[in-house]
Formats: structure tokens, sequence, C-alpha cells
């Protein structure tokens, strides 16, 4: 019996920065995921990632990502996901950096 669709989104790394990045409604790349599109149907889902991975220009290894609704977009399902999303665990800097306070910073 064939597993049931679950939302998902397009992910890719962005070309020359390396960052992750999202596939929106619009077809255009964000690095927010909570601005990506939630795919909610399997047949439209292919047909996206499709689309995304032929921005061969701008993006390199398309793939479509477990997500859910969350209040304030899609969030991931997924540790690795999640992992992508935040970056690097060994220390702060880049996208951490701008998240989290540094030492001495009101939180």
């Amino acid at each position: 019996m064939p597993r049931a669709f679950t939302p998902k989104v397009i992910t890719a790394n962005a070309l020359l920065e390396g960052d992750v990045i999202y596939f929106t409604a619009a077809d255009t790349w964000t690095r927010d995921m909570a601005c990506a599109e939630l795919l909610t149907d399997e047949a439209h889902a292919q047909l996206r990632l499709i689309e995304a991975q032929q921005q061969v220009d701008y993006v390199v290894g398309a793939y479509l990502a477990d997500a859910v609704a969350g209040d304030n977009g899609p969030e991931p399902t997924h540790f690795r996901e999640e992992f992508r999303r935040t970056g690097p665990s060994n220390y702060f800097h880049g996208k951490q950096a701008e998240t989290q306070p540094q030492d001495g910073q009101a939180v």
C-alpha cells in the first residue's frame, strides 16, 4: 500500500553562496522557510520540483522536504531540515549569530 503524501516544501542550495534556500509560490527563492510554498498535492509538488530544478543558473540540489503548516508559515518536521535551516551547530556565526543573543546581550 502506498504511503500517504505529506506536505512538502522545495529546498535547495544557492549555487554561488551555498545558502539553504526555499522555493516560493511566486517562482522565486527565499532564505526564509516561512516564506516557502507549502505543497499539499503530490502531483503539484512534482511539477513544482521540476520547475525549481530547471533554475540551474541559481540553485543546486533541489528536492522536496517534509514540512507542516506553522503559525508563521511552513516549518520542518525532520531534524535534518531544522539543522539546514539554522546552520552549523558548533558555534554561532552566520544565520545563528543573527537570531541568537551573543554573550552580554539581553535575551
